[in-house]
């Protein structure tokens, strides 16, 4: 394993160790905050299908934006992970549409729309554990959302590309490679970060 390689996975397990010392009850707190901001973004507001995920464990609470979202209208897809990694699409009917599925994760019951159904959406909420100054995103590492950029870029769609996290997950830089892209916005609790394309 190379040391940029090395230094990548120590920065995850560092924010990953950060986020279990969390509190449940700041968890929930971030969450709603995390809604409100969000909700307010003109990237949101203006979007008619909004691809999105359901937060799991100490992710920054997704549960409110997405009940919010659906009540407002808004065509919300959420993530069906394949086994090869790639995600497939389902619509969100409420949170008793969610069921468990591999991994820990959360989700839709309904029909499978496919991987490209997430080229209709005007806006994707990305989850990561760190930003930094020029927008470059740093996930778990697994590649499913990198795939979701790539598909974008390939279809020639550019939807708004959001990230939640909490305020210390944005930092001053995170490693990246040529393939990364970056996202458009950060919110955290303390407030919203954009980023020049």
């Amino acid at each position: 394993m190379s040391g940029y390689d090395e230094g990548k996975r120590g920065l995850r397990r560092g924010l990953l160790d950060a986020r279990s010392e969390l509190p449940p009850g700041e968890i929930r707190a971030a969450g709603a905050v995390l809604a409100r901001r969000a909700l307010a973004l003109p990237e949101l507001v203006g979007a008619g299908t909004v691809a999105a995920y359901v937060s799991v464990g100490r992710e920054p609470s997704t549960h409110a934006l997405l009940d919010q979202l659906h009540a407002a209208g808004v065509r919300v897809l959420l993530p069906v992970l394949l086994p090869d990694n790639d995600l497939d699409w389902a619509a969100y009917g409420g949170a008793e549409s969610l069921v468990r599925a591999g991994r820990g994760l959360l989700e839709p019951a309904g029909p499978r729309l496919g991987p490209q159904a997430v080229t209709g959406a005007g806006a994707v909420l990305l989850p990561g554990l760190a930003v930094d100054r020029r927008g470059m995103r740093l996930g778990r590492g697994g590649g499913s959302y990198d795939r979701v950029l790539e598909r974008l870029e390939k279809a020639g769609v550019r939807p708004a590309r959001v990230v939640l996290l909490y305020d210390a997950e944005v930092l001053a830089e995170v490693p990246a490679e040529a393939h990364d892209r970056p996202v458009d916005v950060a919110v955290t609790p303390g407030g919203v970060h954009r980023f020049a394309s």
